[in-house]
C-alpha cells in the first residue's frame, strides 16, 4: 500500500456511511491563529474533530532556539491521537481548506509515529468538498478513545547540525517548499532574516497542485521531483520550508509519485537563522 494516499470528496462521503473513521480538520492560518478553530465551529465535515497546528501538531517554541513550529512531544501527540479515537488499524482522513499544507503536516506526524496504513488526505480539501455539493455539520462528534501507541522514527529527521555537516556533499538534494520570492530573499513576510540554506533548490509546495487545487497526476509529480533529484538518490533528499509545515507537503507529493520518504529538517528556515554562524544564501 502506498505511504501517501488521497481520497476524493465522493469517496469520503461514501466511506462515512461505514463508520469506524477518524476525520481531522486541520485548517489554520499563520496570520490568524484562531481562524481554523473558529471556522471549524462554523461548520465542518460531519464527524470531524479539530486538529490545531499550534496546540496539537507542534511543540512549545523556545525563542532563539527552535523554529516557529517545532515537533510536538511524541508521547503527548500519541495521547492526543488516542483522544481523537485513533488506534493502529483506524482509517484517518485529514483535510484543510484545500492546498493540503496543514493536512500534510498531520500526515507526516502520523507517519513519524508509525501510523503508515489507512491515512488519507482529502484531495482539494474543504474547497473540493464544497464544490462537490456535500454539506457541513455543526454537531460535535461522539468519540470512542483509541489505543494507538506510537514510536517516533528518528530516521525520518535531520537536525541543523547534521544538515550543516552535509551541505556541499554531492549526494544531497535539499528542497525548500517556500515561494520563490521568499527563497531568493526578495521578501520575507514572516521570519526576521531572508534567504535560504546554501545549496537548496526552490520547490514551492503549491506547484504540487493543479489549477483546480488538487494534486497533480502521478506522472507529473514524478517529472517534477526527478528534475530536482537529477539522478541522485531520493533517500538522500531533505525537505524544509519556513517552519517544517509545508515541507511535509513536498514529502507527501514525493510519496504520491512513488518515491521513498525523504527526511524532514523540522526546524527549517526559522530555526536555521537562530544561529548567526549558519550560512545564508540569497538569489536563485
Amino acid at each position: 500500500m502506498p505511504l501517501a494516499q488521497l481520497i476524493s470528496p465522493r469517496h469520503l462521503a461514501e466511506r462515512q456511511t461505514r463508520g469506524a473513521l477518524v476525520i481531522l480538520d486541520c485548517r489554520f492560518a499563520l496570520e490568524d491563529p484562531d481562524y481554523g478553530r473558529c471556522s471549524y465551529a462554523e461548520g465542518h465535515i460531519e464527524g470531524a474533530q479539530y486538529a490545531d497546528l499550534e496546540r496539537h501538531l507542534s511543540g512549545p517554541v523556545t525563542r532563539g532556539v527552535t523554529g516557529r513550529h517545532p515537533l510536538p512531544n511524541a508521547q503527548t501527540l500519541a495521547e492526543q491521537l488516542r483522544a481523537w479515537g485513533i488506534s493502529a488499524d483506524t482509517e484517518v482522513v485529514l483535510y484543510d481548506d484545500g492546498p493540503g499544507a496543514f493536512a500534510a503536516r498531520a500526515w507526516w506526524l502520523l507517519v513519524w509515529l508509525g501510523k503508515r496504513d489507512g491515512v488519507f488526505i482529502l484531495d482539494g480539501g474543504l474547497k473540493a468538498w464544497h464544490a462537490a455539493g456535500f454539506p457541513l455539520s455543526l454537531d460535535a462528534p461522539v468519540i470512542e478513545p483509541g489505543d494507538f501507541t506510537g514510536t517516533p522514527d528518528h530516521g525520518l529527521l535531520l537536525d541543523a547540525e547534521h544538515l550543516q555537516n552535509r551541505l556541499g556533499q554531492p549526494g544531497l538534494t535539499l528542497i525548500d517548499a517556500r515561494a520563490p520570492a521568499r527563497f531568493r530573499g526578495d521578501v520575507e513576510p514572516i521570519d526576521p532574516i531572508a534567504g535560504h540554506i546554501p545549496g537548496a533548490q526552490c520547490a514551492a509546495f503549491n506547484e504540487n497542485l493543479g489549477s483546480d487545487g488538487r494534486f497533480l497526476p502521478v506522472e507529473q509529480l514524478k517529472q517534477r521531483f526527478s528534475a530536482q533529484l537529477r539522478g541522485r538518490s531520493p533517500q538522500e533528499l531533505v525537505a524544509y520550508c519556513g517552519s517544517g509545515v509545508t515541507a511535509c507537503h513536498n514529502l507527501f507529493a514525493l510519496g504520491l509519485a512513488g518515491y521513498p520518504l525523504g527526511k524532514l529538517y523540522a526546524g527549517s528556515w526559522s530555526e536555521w537563522i537562530t544561529d548567526p554562524a549558519r550560512a545564508i544564501a540569497t538569489g536563485d
